[in-house]
């Protein structure tokens, strides 16, 4: 089948349907205990969550930001730069709960009244809870509170992922208030990772990594990824990470980063590529892995070394200062002298070479042509240059990292060979 052919099929629900939820969302069709979890325990009792002296920092470092920015107000909505800042765990609705954080004062939690005990369960710093009922406007209270701080003729900073419903509301009841984004005041802080982030990302990539361990080696013809994913998740739950997810691709379906709604079984010399993390108190690890059942042929070992080639590249490039968007140009001008892309095109990388993590699997700058902003200590990506042919299969090797004084660590050493696709835990970085 050449390859419009193949895409064709695509269109028309023939052999591969459209992205769709596909088996990232899981339909796993063979039995759960295909490969038992037995023998696996927790290995996260010493990891230890964000202390509340550390969220205390945060504010003050935020604070001296919105004083560099000009910044009077802060606003925040349910997500991770909220439980970044308050450690408060709470979901976006139509009802509206949000933190304002004053540069010259204290913090404000505005939510509806009902929800006032659950909100303040996960709450980690000193704050004001104030509450709205169902008839009342949360907009009003905003702006009364705004008012009550002498700030409502000045900035606010709009945390970047607060919906447009609500911006609208702060202006209808705080009019006078010039909305700014507060990127420069929250990525500031979330950018850089301390120790004790950084801990807690190399305690979710050690089990993340260890589930791998469990479940390759169990990989056998004749299993779905829906059953991998499952087997995946299972390991990472038992290992002690939460919120586990998984995607597991097996053949042609691999050729697509995040797959498709067949859920092939395996069998004897298929590629299979999956791509896999969880939370370790509340921060993240994302590693992928691609493995050939049975023996791989030449072309499958071929492209996979040449990934593994362009995952060093980046490592060997990456250095303090340097723009993020080097690196992916770094492999895209690799790829395209062995004949792949150009640019996005495939036979070749179809997506940016990395991306930010830590409270959220993608966050932050991301390692894509033309980011220049700057590579700085603390800053924490993916790497994972992948190679994809519609026509026949991809390839994928993911393993994260963060940047030092003296150049990039990763938490997790990639593997070597195709014969031994697993990989090793990194020393934590320094």
């Amino acid at each position: 089948m050449n390859r419009r052919h193949f895409l064709a099929g695509v269109a028309s629900g023939g052999v591969l349907a459209a992205t769709g939820f596909g088996v990232w969302g899981g339909r796993a069709r063979a039995a759960e205990d295909d490969i038992p979890v037995d023998g696996l325990s927790p290995m996260t009792g010493a990891a230890q969550p964000v202390t509340q002296a550390e969220r205390h920092a945060r504010l003050e470092k935020a604070r001296d930001l919105m004083d560099r920015h000009g910044q009077d107000a802060l606003l925040i909505e349910p997500g991770a730069s909220l439980i970044y800042f308050t450690g408060i765990h709470w979901w976006r609705s139509e009802r509206v709960t949000a933190a304002l954080i004053l540069r010259d004062g204290g913090i404000h939690v505005v939510t509806p009244a009902f929800e006032k005990p659950s909100v303040a369960e996960s709450l980690d710093v000193a704050a004001d809870i104030h509450v709205w009922q169902e008839h009342e406007d949360p907009f009003a209270l905003i702006g009364r509170l705004l008012a009550g701080a002498g700030v409502s003729t000045g900035v606010l900073g709009i945390e970047e992922s607060t919906r447009y419903f609500i911006v609208d509301g702060l202006r209808r009841e705080a009019p006078a208030m010039q909305q700014i984004s507060a990127w420069p005041v929250v990525q500031g802080c979330r950018l850089f990772k301390t120790p004790a982030e950084l801990a807690l990302m190399h305690t979710a990539n050690a089990v993340t990594l260890k589930a791998y361990g469990h479940v390759i080696p169990r990989i056998a013809p004749g299993m779905t990824g829906g059953t991998i994913k499952a087997a995946l998740n299972r390991a990472q739950t038992a290992l002690g990470g939460s919120a586990p997810w998984a995607m597991a691709l097996v053949g042609r379906a691999s050729a697509y980063p995040h797959g498709t709604n067949e859920d092939k079984p395996v069998a004897e010399g298929d590629v299979v590529l999956m791509d896999v993390g969880c939370q370790v108190h509340d921060y993240r690890s994302d590693i992928s892995r691609t493995i050939v059942v049975g023996a791989p042929d030449e072309a499958q070992q071929a492209m996979w070394r040449t990934v593994r080639q362009a995952q060093q590249l980046v490592m060997e490039t990456a250095r303090p200062g340097l723009p993020a968007g080097d690196l992916d140009s770094a492999v895209r001008g690799f790829y395209e002298g062995l004949g792949y892309g150009p640019g996005y095109e495939t036979p070749g990388l179809s997506h940016r070479t990395g991306h930010g993590i830590g409270l959220e699997t993608h966050e932050g700058i991301h390692l894509v042509k033309n980011e220049r902003r700057e590579l700085a200590p603390g800053m924490c990506f993916s790497n994972e240059p992948g190679l994809y042919d519609f026509d026949r299969f991809g390839v994928r090797i993911e393993d994260c990292w963060t940047m030092t004084a003296d150049g990039p660590r990763w938490f997790t050493q990639p593997p070597e060979s195709l014969s031994d696709p697993v990989g090793t835990l990194a020393p934590m970085p320094a």
